[in-house]
């Protein structure tokens, strides 16, 4: 199945405003910079991922992006994700992709594989495959097949929502719950958490 990965990114340097109590905004910038090479990295080495998509505000953001191939879409006006994400799957729709993966870039855990599990469960559509974080409150990775099948939910409680706009759209609902899928970074816990678990493997 190919497809094509969606990452929204909030501007780098204002991004990840919970850790400013933890972090300098240099700090925050850098490791906002390390979260997205490391997602765009993790994402080009999939073969079924015909294109990576970002879509931002930030200029800084859309030429790191565009450094490691992946094509760039600027968003303008008011920040709104679930806009910012249609319209963007209406330009993987153009290309004909068959399903859309939305992964944000705040997830320093994700790995290739984990990625691959997700494509696993979407080998029969209509299927909507959810990765909620930690608390099954938020989507931390969303794949819709075939792409534009639900509108998207982000913002508070969006992994219910995202599971129930699949099942009203009559699709196969997969809910795949791993460890490192479900740490994003939002909270300076969160920031504790990714460095027990990288000194522990």
């Amino acid at each position: 199945m190919t497809l094509w990965a969606i990452v929204p990114v909030k501007p780098l340097r204002s991004g990840k405003s919970r850790l400013a109590e933890v972090l300098t905004p240099d700090e925050r910038a850098d490791l906002n910079r390390r979260m997205l090479a490391h997602t765009l990295d993790t994402l080009t080495a999939i073969p079924e991922i015909e294109h990576v998509l970002v879509v931002s505000r930030d200029q800084a953001a859309l030429a790191l992006a565009r450094e490691y191939g992946a094509r760039t879409v600027q968003e303008n006006g008011a920040p709104q994700l679930n806009l910012a994400l249609a319209r963007a799957t209406i330009v993987a729709q153009n290309y004909a992709t068959r399903g859309v993966l939305v992964v944000p870039a705040d997830l320093p855990l994700i790995t290739p594989e984990d990625v691959r599990l997700m494509l696993e469960r979407a080998q029969k559509p209509p299927v909507v495959v959810v990765a909620p974080d930690r608390r099954r409150e938020g989507t931390n990775a969303l794949l819709v097949c075939p792409a534009g099948l639900i509108e998207y939910e982000y913002g508070p409680e969006s992994f219910k929502r995202h599971c129930a706009r699949a099942l009203q759209a009559g699709a196969r609902l997969e809910i795949c719950e791993l460890p490192s899928l479900a740490l994003d970074m939002d909270l300076p816990e969160d920031l504790e958490l990714v460095s027990e678990t990288l000194e522990n493997d």
